[in-house]
């Protein structure tokens, strides 16, 4: 994931399949139209409310104990109107607030302080934009929105917004229980719901406050959490049936934690999508905030680490991707037969194609990596019924790798940049990652060495599908031969001999790019190296330029190429770190896999228990702690399951 991430990483979330909202410390948002800010409740790439204001008798009241976010999904706070010391506050507010599929719903009580029976006028201004998420990325671009309409309309207990442009139609409600006295225009798109709250003698009174968001081609939400108490529980239900029955390590209970964590994490980023006959799956979401959808790389990955763990992951990814591979050639979408999807988006500038993401290709190695997690959901769980269903998707898939992913006529899976989308379509997709030792960028079409490890092992098993599933030998060994000449050539056009390693890609014209890269440590999860070369590169990839003591860069230290801040050139990822794990333990170096997965495990208490997306590349001896990359995702999908691959990897 890349490209336009946003500083607020330390800010915390509320998140439920496919619906996240970010408030300040008081609960409130003071996003405005057209701006950056985090801010926000989101829902299918849009904001669906961009301010939400309260006022306590005219004014703003202060925080007394800021927003905290409580496992169970709901956030708290308490407030106080503005005073001083000589004059304690009159009257206390709590505030709750939590998400649902598609909502919203707060809870406010308001206790008075004094004696005597008193009002209290409560406001709160309400607006949504409905801005998409493309435009609050910092990347300095515009979009035109010719016909856009703005509406508002007050209902007996709120307000509803909405918004259409041609075709696109997305609304927000927002009502209240008491309903409010008035809704009053503010002179701008807000609108001001108030109430007069009668309080007995240090009596109370409370409001409940529900939003409920229909974006463009989704149906309305199945129910809207009465209470953010019935959402926690809403949600607490459905992260015990995901996370409970795992078997966890009893001997390591930091590594135990992370792993609770991470299931966690993992049930409330699923999102809803549809398989080839359109029936409804959960799958992994990239991350929060700003991939909150299916990217194919990312659901492959967090679906293969949670394997042996969760297979339900893996069997609601698989036929979710296979409906939405592609079946002819399109270019704004990097689109050919057979190639499986690298994000899908449902906002409003994909809709139009003023973005190219609606259903996007530009990818390199989600194709094998499904091919790989099809073989390995057969493998592991011996449902032969998915493999017999999704023969022609996979054939499909190998048909791509073969012919337009460049595996028959260049001898390696090949992609060239996107001039409207990704530059490096690997999994270190960001502007420059596929460089040299001195920092020069791959020019021409590329051959990341990553990928090509993945082809291998996508071409084996399914080999072994077509041997065991769909009664083909002939297919078979066509596929175990393309595999080994693909293992043949790779030795001899990527391997570094005056670095005993493996050079990161191959450039247009054939040429090494030569950074020491952590790529090389997914050589040995996919089995491509052979024993001598991939005992040395695992044993290489613990040395100190490599491995931070939180885990292994991206880039090694000492290179012009390394710096400790960049995205994908020397941090540390911990999704990359558990791919290494698990091939430093295919290749018998049981010792070095667990420095690997004591360092990310180190990093995850460190961070509370729950690793983040990326790491900067501060040697920990340096830094006693993790150093936080500045626009990680809050949460993530791979680095929620990668302590379960390290699970895999070194046992309890």
């Amino acid at each position: 994931m890349t490209d336009g991430h946003a500083h607020g990483q330390a800010r915390q979330l509320l998140v439920r399949a496919g619906t996240f909202a970010s408030t300040d410390a008081a609960g409130g948002l003071t996003a405005v139209r057209g701006g950056s800010s985090l801010e926000g409740l989101f829902v299918r790439d849009a904001r669906h409310l961009c301010r939400w204001q309260l006022t306590v008798d005219g004014a703003a009241p202060e925080v007394l104990t800021p927003m905290t976010y409580e496992d169970e999904g709901v956030a708290r706070c308490v407030l106080v109107p503005r005073g001083g010391r000589q004059e304690p506050p009159a009257y206390t507010l709590f505030r709750e607030q939590a998400v649902g599929d598609g909502s919203f719903v707060e809870r406010l009580r308001v206790v008075s302080n004094r004696p005597l029976p008193t009002t209290v006028h409560l406001a709160l201004t309400v607006d949504a934009d409905f801005t998409d998420q493309f435009e609050l990325r910092s990347d300095h671009r515009t979009y035109t929105k010719t016909g856009a309409v703005r509406g508002r309309e007050v209902l007996d207990d709120g307000v509803e917004f909405t918004y259409t442009r041609g075709d696109w139609r997305s609304s927000t409600t927002v009502t209240g229980e008491p309903a409010p006295d008035a809704v009053e225009e503010t002179g701008a798109g807000a609108r001001r719901l108030v109430w007069a709250l009668e309080l007995a003698s240090q009596g109370s009174a409370e409001l409940t406050l529900r939003v409920v968001a229909r974006p463009h081609g989704a149906e309305a939400p199945d129910s809207v959490p009465a209470s953010p108490a019935d959402a926690s529980a809403e949600l607490g239900a459905s992260v015990r049936e995901f996370a409970g029955g795992v078997e966890l390590p009893g001997a390591w209970p930091e590594l135990a934690d992370a792993c609770a964590r991470g299931l966690a994490d993992l049930a409330v980023l699923r999102v809803p999508a549809a398989g080839p006959d359109g029936e409804r799956h959960l799958v992994p979401a990239a991350g929060v905030p700003w991939f909150l959808t299916l990217l194919g790389r990312d659901a492959l990955l967090t679906s293969l680490f949670t394997l042996p763990y969760r297979p339900e992951l893996a069997a609601a990814t698989l036929p979710v991707l296979a409906a939405t591979q592609a079946t002819e050639q399109v270019e704004g979408a990097v689109a050919q037969p057979g190639k499986i999807v690298h994000e899908v988006r449902h906002g409003e500038l994909a809709h139009f194609g003023q973005v190219p993401y609606g259903r996007y290709y530009g990818s390199v190695d989600a194709t094998p990596l499904f091919l790989v997690l099809l073989g390995a959901y057969t493998e592991h769980t011996g449902d032969l019924s998915v493999a017999r269903r999704l023969e022609p998707h996979a054939r499909a898939a190998v048909g791509w790798m073969l012919d337009h992913g460049g595996l028959t006529s260049r001898g390696y899976l090949v992609y060239r940049a996107d001039q409207g989308g990704l530059a490096n379509q690997n999994w270190k997709d960001s502007p420059g990652a596929i460089c040299s030792a001195d920092g020069s960028r791959a020019t021409g079409p590329v051959m990341a060495a990553g990928a090509q490890g993945y082809a291998y092992d996508a071409l084996r098993r399914t080999a072994l599908l077509a041997r065991t599933v769909w009664d083909d030998v002939v297919y078979a060994e066509l596929l175990e031969q393309a595999a080994a000449d693909l293992r043949d050539r790779f030795l001899r056009d990527f391997w570094m001999e005056d670095r005993g390693f493996p050079a990161l890609a191959l450039d247009g014209d054939g040429r090494q790019v030569d950074a020491l890269a952590s790529d090389a440590g997914h050589l040995l999860w996919s089995g491509l190296l052979d024993k001598e070369y991939g005992e040395a590169v695992g044993r290489r990839l613990l040395e100190p330029d490599f491995f931070s003591g939180w885990g292994v860069r991206t880039v090694a230290s000492g290179q012009a190429a390394y710096h400790p801040l960049s995205y994908h050139r020397g941090s540390v990822w911990p999704h990359d770190n558990a791919l290494i794990a698990l091939g430093l333990a295919r290749y018998g170096l049981h010792d070095e896999a667990r420095v690997v997965a004591g360092g990310l495990v180190s990093a995850a208490v460190a961070c509370g228990g729950r690793l983040p997306e990326v790491i900067a590349g501060y040697a920990r001896s340096a830094h006693p702690e993790p150093v936080p990359y500045p626009y990680a995702c809050v949460r993530e999908s791979r680095s929620a399951a990668a302590p379960l691959a390290l699970l895999s990897a070194v046992g309890g």
